[in-house]
């Protein structure tokens, strides 16, 4: 065993056979970001065109993604067999399988075992000095049954950027000319390239997983769950030869047990797109949570997509509003379809708003096939200048909802409207139970080994039944605080709640008391039972109440505080004729006791 110089010299012919496997490897290595296959292009091009026989061994760090060593002691660590290539008829199915011990032969290593080499072996001297090793038959580290077929062998190590990736041997078979210095040069060119690529598709792969990592943590966990709606949702990343893309789905609870239902897709693709998502998607619950209405929050949401996709503005100077500048592919990651609905289950009605993204569909339970419904398509987020429109659509118990992204529909293989007819039909024919119904849209469709990232939202409309709703209209008079509260313990009984009769009973005259002295008009008073007790109480006034807190001296001011303490949320929205005020109270469940009003009502002073 011996270290071999690199010198690139010989006969014009061998010089014209170097630069032809030379040209080959550039053409063939290096065409996936995969190291995998990078690996087994390197041993296509060297088997048998340089060598009889060939394996790519990596180190299991560098096959993680993880910085590779620095040749020297570090560099014995445990490695990976990635690929192996044989032209001869017979011979062993491992190459390096004498190395794997110290000082005896053991048995051969499998593509895909992990393995160490031993110390003084020629693989373990490549990698701990990063300079090609040479074995002949005629020398003693030579096992007899490779001495048989193998005559020749280099260990050239795989550098990029001064770090050792792992090691590729080449072995020339009895019958075959010898490796000399020329070949050892052309060996060392040729694992240098296939390096470089390895090192690439290493760093691509780190930054896929942390994408993709990111991307899942910020999608809702589990099967989220909404009041009058069954839900089921989907995410697919793409294969793993593609970037992670921008692709994300959200259900978001809003107050009177309406629901919020988000599909969007960042355009761009890897770590940059995935963090684009991440904002978005948290600047769209934010948003969700103002109870603005959905045009409202896409126009909301084009102005943060703005100011994302805008760069830092240069010191001494402010940046136009607008004036995107910077590279590119800054302005790119933050361009963004959304779709965003809110469905109300008293009403039954949906509300849609629509930015560049696809049409949602809509199969109604007595129609032969499913429908794209008419939803204005805005401009993408982040362009800005155009209004967004909305529109509301009735729906029927048992109807059946679909948003998703153009990964679902489009690719190479086909156009939009041919995905979109073929996800009508699979869409329309899938099974009633919505779980069954999304893994059968997505086998139909065949979308489990695509280039884009898939999202799908399926939602069955359920509504709140007629007996879990209470709703009144109470005049504007100082009698229907008591007739709000006999109201209240009526309707609680009927629903076997008396235990939260007490609470509740005194939050809703607080309520409709702060309606008749800072509102305007008749008072409406509901209650929506579900998960949670909804209490509402609506009024003409626009002012909104402004919770603050009380002096010791003073009169009044402790209602909303008193809502605050004893209530698990509570809150105001617009609406088109004034305002909503509302709590929430959580249901018994026999381990936990509604709160004490007494209790809150001493805190207070």
């Amino acid at each position: 065993m011996s270290d071999i110089p690199v010198e690139a010299a010989g006969k014009p012919d061998d010089v014209r056979r170097a630069l032809a496997l030379l040209n080959a490897a550039g053409a063939r290595i290096g065409n996936s970001l995969d190291l995998e296959t990078t690996a087994r292009e390197l041993l296509d091009v060297a088997v048998p065109q340089f060598c009889d026989l060939a394996s790519v061994d990596l180190f299991q760090d560098v096959l993680a993604g993880d910085e590779p060593h620095a040749a020297g002691p570090s560099a014995d660590g445990e490695l990976r067999r990635v690929g192996f290539a044989s032209a001869v008829s017979g011979a062993p199915s491992s190459l390096a399988a004498q190395e794997t011990t110290e000082g005896q032969e053991s048995g051969p290593v499998p593509v895909g075992a992990t393995h160490r080499f031993a110390h003084s072996s020629a693989g373990g001297e490549a990698l701990r000095t990063a300079r090609i090793q040479h074995t002949s038959a005629a020398e003693e580290s030579m096992p007899a049954r490779f001495g048989a077929v193998v005559q020749s062998t280099l260990s050239v190590p795989m550098v990029a950027r001064d770090r050792v990736l792992g090691v590729a041997q080449f072995s020339r078979a009895k019958g075959s000319e010898p490796f000399g210095e020329r070949d050892a040069a052309l060996a060392a060119e040729l694992a240098a390239r296939a390096a470089v690529c390895i090192d690439n598709a290493r760093l691509y792969r780190r930054e896929h997983e942390r994408a993709l990592i990111l991307q899942r943590s910020l999608l809702p966990p589990g099967s989220p769950e909404a009041a009058g709606l069954d839900i089921a949702c989907r995410y697919l990343p793409g294969s793993a030869a593609t970037e992670v893309g921008g692709d994300w789905f959200d259900v978001i609870e809003l107050p009177g047990h309406r629901t919020a239902l988000v599909v969007g897709d960042v355009m761009g693709r890897g770590l940059r797109a995935a963090v684009a998502m991440g904002e978005l998607r948290t600047a769209v619950r934010t948003l969700a949570l103002l109870d603005l209405e959905p045009a409202e929050v896409l126009g909301a949401l084009d102005e943060i997509a703005l100011g994302l996709g805008r760069p830092a503005p240069e010191s001494g100077g402010r940046q136009a509003r607008g004036q995107r500048g910077g590279s590119d592919d800054l302005a790119e990651v933050y361009l963004a379809t959304c779709a965003y609905a809110v469905y109300d289950p008293i009403t039954r009605r949906c509300t849609f708003a629509n930015a560049g993204h696809m049409p949602p569909l809509l199969l109604e339970p007595d129609d032969d096939s499913a429908m794209l419904l008419e939803v204005p398509k805005g401009v993408p987020l982040g362009v800005g200048g155009e209004p967004f429109e909305q529109v509301e659509v009735e729906l029927t118990d048992g109807s059946l909802l679909a948003l998703y992204t153009d990964g679902l529909v489009e690719s190479r293989d086909h156009p939009l409207d041919e995905g979109l007819h073929a996800f009508r039909t699979a869409f329309t024919d899938a099974p009633y139970e919505l779980e069954d119904a999304a893994d059968r849209v997505l086998n139909k469709l065949n979308v489990h080994d695509g280039e884009d990232d898939i999202a799908l939202l399926m939602a069955r409309v359920q509504g709140l039944p007629a007996d879990s709703v209470g709703d009144w209209r109470l005049p504007a008079e100082p009698r229907s605080v008591s007739r709000a509260r006999e109201l209240t313990g009526q309707q609680l009984a009927t629903w076997q709640l008396q235990e939260l009769s007490d609470t509740a009973e005194l939050l809703v005259s607080e309520l409709v008391t702060n309606a008749l002295r800072h509102g305007e008009g008749d008072i409406r008073l509901r209650l929506l039972l579900d998960r949670t007790l909804v209490c509402e109480v609506w009024d003409s006034g626009l002012v909104q109440p402004r919770r603050r807190r009380a002096g010791a001296t003073d009169e009044g001011g402790r209602g909303l505080q008193l809502v605050g303490l004893l209530s698990s949320g509570w809150g105001s929205r617009r609406t088109p004729y004034g305002k909503t005020v509302w709590f929430e109270l959580p249901l018994p469940d026999g381990d936990t006791k509604p709160a004490d009003p007494s209790e809150a009502l001493l805190s207070l002073f």
